[in-house]
This record gives C-alpha cells, structure tokens and sequence, in this order.
C-alpha cells in the first residue's frame, strides 16, 4: 500500500515544486491550500494526478480533514514575508503560527509518522558571526521571524511530548522558477529578472553589499525529501542553504550577465527588520540528512531566467 503525502501550501511557490517532486515519484498526494498566497496555476501540470482541499488550516476542522488518511505531511503553508508581517501582525500570525499549531495537533490524533516543517533563517536576525549555525541564539527581529520560530519550537515540544516525529528545516531565502515577482512583498530574485526583462529601473533597500545566501528551489525540495526519510533525526533543526554569501550588487552583476543587460538601479532606505548579512553553516543538514546543495547560485539564476522568459 503506498504512503499518501500532504503538502500544506502546496498551490504556493516551494509546496509546488514539493508536489511536482512527490508526483514524479508517483506518490500519492494531497495538497491543502487557502489561495492567500499561492496560485492554482501552480499545480495545473499535476492537478490530475492529486488530491485538493481549499480551505485555511487556521480552522482546526479544515486541518483535521487534510491529515486524515495521511502518513507524511510537508507544512509548507505560510504568510513568508517580513514586510507583510510588520503591516499585519495579527493576521500573520493566524496563518504562521495558529495554523501550524492545528497542523501539528491533528497530526498528533491520527498518528502521522513524520512532519517536516518549513523554518526560517529569519529567526537568526541580525548576528556578527558567519556563517550561522544551529546552535546560535535566536534573535528575530521581525513579527514573521518570531512566527516562524514559534512554529519550529512548537515541533520539538511535539516531539518531546507527544512522540510526532517532526523536522524543522530553516530556509535560506529560496529562489526559482513560479515565484511571484508581482507583489509589494516579493523577494528579490523574481523582482529583479522581471524588471530587467521589462527594462525598467529597479530599486534596491539599502546600500546593497546586504548578503544573502541564495538558495535555489530544487536543493530545498531535495532537502525536505531527505527529512521525510532520514534516521534519528526528530526533533531538530536543520539549515537548509547553499553555504554562498552574496552581496544584493553582485546578484544585479550576476543576472546582467545571464541577461545580457546593463541594470538601472535606484538605491532607497532600508526596510524595517532586514537583516545585513546571512549565510547558512550547513553542516548538520549534511551530517543528519545526507543533503548537498546540488545547484549553486549562478546556475540557479540561470535556470530561473530562462523559466521567466519562457512565461
């Protein structure tokens, strides 16, 4: 009898690509997802081949129902946006940490085998020290952070006291094909390749030499296919990141090359709850889970422009 699968944001821009991996493997899947911020365009290639529930894990029924029947679930659901967190803490929260908590409660009742949770290397905040490591003391500095951070811990008490095998995977801003470059809350990769393809002007927070370790979709996938299956592993914290600082300038650099354009760039002030730098000690991630960063940055921001010519 094969597993059934649920991805929870599955309609968003990393559940997707989760559930593209699992259906290519020909796993059973189930996606559950509220449209805040993921598109049904996403999943057209597989709508076929999946299950779908509409509806926000925020309400505990909608969360018991997508985790019956379920051996392993992939909470990819979230508001992911620093910015969007500082304008709506409240409503941030719901979506980060009441509907992680319902996640985690229904999987306790039914007896999911394991739950790999999305983390973020925002609950780092801003440290001297590089690169960051998982022993580090936390300091978020935005509402988002602090959310995300809640929802790892709340994985480890799970684990602790109820025995929920759980995973917490902190992301370092990830990049790639099918992310939004449209929002007032995009990141920066999906921004930038639109308006240099649009030969528009872009604006960068900051004086740019802020670094961060980009990391491309498909090691993320990868990542969290790894801590499905990975042995003596419950309970913890893993980085999930190419182990690259880059600098915003270099990116630009970077993505004129791939494009073959000269960049207009507008530097502004920075954004509240930015962190400078960031960069992933990802030896633990390989030591636990067997992970290596199979595309590095440059490639990655090759296969993602040539995906945003395409569309």
């Amino acid at each position: 009898m094969r597993n059934r699968y649920l991805v929870t944001g599955g309609a968003g821009f990393i559940g997707s690509h989760i559930v593209r991996r699992l259906v290519g493997e020909d796993q059973l899947v189930r996606v559950v997802d509220n449209f805040s911020t993921g598109h049904s365009v996403h999943l057209k290639d597989v709508r076929d081949s999946i299950e779908f529930v509409e509806g926000d894990l925020a309400d505990p029924r909608v969360s018991d129902e997508a985790v019956m029947d379920v051996a392993y679930v992939l909470h990819q659901a979230a508001v992911p946006s620093v910015q969007r967190s500082v304008c709506d803490p409240i409503g941030t929260n719901r979506s980060n940490v009441t509907a992680t908590l319902n996640v985690l409660e229904s999987c306790r009742k039914v007896g999911v085998r394991r739950l790999v949770y999305a983390a973020s290397s925002s609950a780092y905040g801003d440290t001297e020290i590089l690169p960051k490591t998982e022993e580090m003391a936390p300091n978020p500095l935005s509402p988002y952070a602090l959310q995300k951070l809640v929802g790892e811990r709340y994985c480890k008490l799970y684990y602790d006291l109820y025995g929920l095998e759980t995973v917490s995977l902190r992301y370092f801003n990830v990049f790639g094909p099918d992310q939004d470059p449209h929002s007032e809350y995009s990141a920066v990769i999906p921004k930038f390749i639109t308006k240099l393809l649009a030969k528009e002007p872009i604006t960068v927070y900051g004086d740019g030499e802020q670094s961060r370790d980009f990391t491309y979709v498909e090691n993320v996938v990868e990542a969290n296919l790894l801590a499905l299956r990975a042995i003596e592993v419950s309970g913890t914290v893993c980085n999930i990141g190419c182990g690259e600082h880059i600098t915003l300038n270099k990116l630009i650099r970077l993505l004129e090359e791939i494009l073959g354009v000269k960049a207009n760039v507008n530097y502004a002030g920075s954004k509240a709850g930015d962190v400078r730098h960031s960069l992933a000690d990802i030896t633990r991630a390989r030591r636990l889970l067997g992970y290596e960063p199979r595309v590095m940055v440059k490639e990655g921001l090759r296969r993602t422009v040539q995906a945003f010519m395409i569309h």
